[in-house]
């Protein structure tokens, strides 16, 4: 997929739709239903010339058979018809879009004035995603990566160093000092300590949709400006603020804003950053209408 459009390209196809007014507050929710190998997720949307429709399984035991834990595929309709114009892998989509929203929002969070320092927690093909959709909107002045497994992060730093960025591996004590710091992971705890996280600087976190589980602690959240794709799904899916929330150490008012905000020129505080994302059904939606596009034009 990445051949049809790169990162950069992804993150402007985004931006492009929330400029032109989508409000990802209309958008329906998530269905998550429970069954024995892990969870299935449908997430429909619409809007202009399509609709479309992701089946996505997440199977937490899949990576120790060799396999890969995200699972699924995506129907694209026509959007006045409904008639089915493409099925793309849903796993592939959703390792392009979900690096290319993190890159739009860190495109409007960081400086660009200078090569920043990035702390990347996770080796998987999340993280992977992630060092080049952020590569794509920001010179790096080094990598720095956290992994579960010793073996996975040392080859994410070794393809960082490929693509001519000094990396390395290192500890959850590496965000002091961090310009930005990018969490891809299945952690359902906290995976450092907020108070290190520099004023200025950027947190990304992806890895969860789940009301109770969170890559990020109350401290951070407290201290952060925080950024959503939506306050409706954040507040019903993001454990890294309903935890906070049910602590009673912030309010629902204490989200900042919204990635539209973001693109359509809120300017952030001198505060640490947080962008929460869970992934949202408009945002496959946009990208697979964009590749169709590309698909149909080469």
């Amino acid at each position: 997929m990445t051949r049809l459009l790169t990162p950069a390209a992804t993150a402007g196809v985004l931006a492009d739709v929330l400029r032109a007014g989508l409000d990802p507050e209309a958008g329906p929710p998530r269905t998550a239903v429970p069954v024995p190998g892990g969870e299935l997720l449908l997430m429909p949307a619409a809007s202009g010339p399509y609709a479309g429709v992701k089946i996505a399984g997440v199977a937490p035991g899949n990576p120790a058979l060799g396999l890969p834990r995200i699972t699924g595929s995506y129907l694209l309709l026509d959007g006045t018809s409904l008639r089915p114009l493409a099925l793309l892998d849903g796993a592939a989509l959703t390792e392009l879009r979900t690096p290319a929203v993190s890159a739009l929002a860190v495109r409007r969070l960081t400086p660009d004035d200078r090569p920043l320092r990035l702390v990347l927690f996770g080796s998987g093909p999340q993280a992977y995603g992630h060092l080049d959709a952020v590569l794509a909107v920001r010179e790096l002045a080094e990598v720095v990566v956290v992994g579960r497994s010793p073996i996975g992060a040392r080859a994410l730093a070794g393809y960082a160093r490929s693509l001519d960025v000094p990396a390395r591996t290192g500890t959850p004590e590496d965000v002091d000092g961090a310009d930005l710091v990018v969490c891809c992971t299945t952690a359902r705890e906290p995976l450092f300590d907020g108070e290190l996280v520099a004023s200025g600087a950027t947190v990304v976190a992806v890895g969860s949709h789940e009301p109770a589980a969170r890559e990020t602690d109350t401290a951070l959240v407290t201290r952060a400006e925080v950024y959503v794709e939506a306050r409706s799904a954040a507040l019903r899916e993001a454990g890294d603020l309903l935890v906070p929330l049910a602590e009673g150490a912030i309010g629902e008012d204490h989200i900042a804003g919204t990635l539209a905000d973001l693109v359509n020129g809120r300017v952030p505080s001198g505060r640490p950053r947080l962008f929460k994302s869970v992934g949202m059904a408009w945002e496959d939606l946009a990208v697979a209408g964009a590749l169709y596009g590309a698909a149909r034009a080469a």
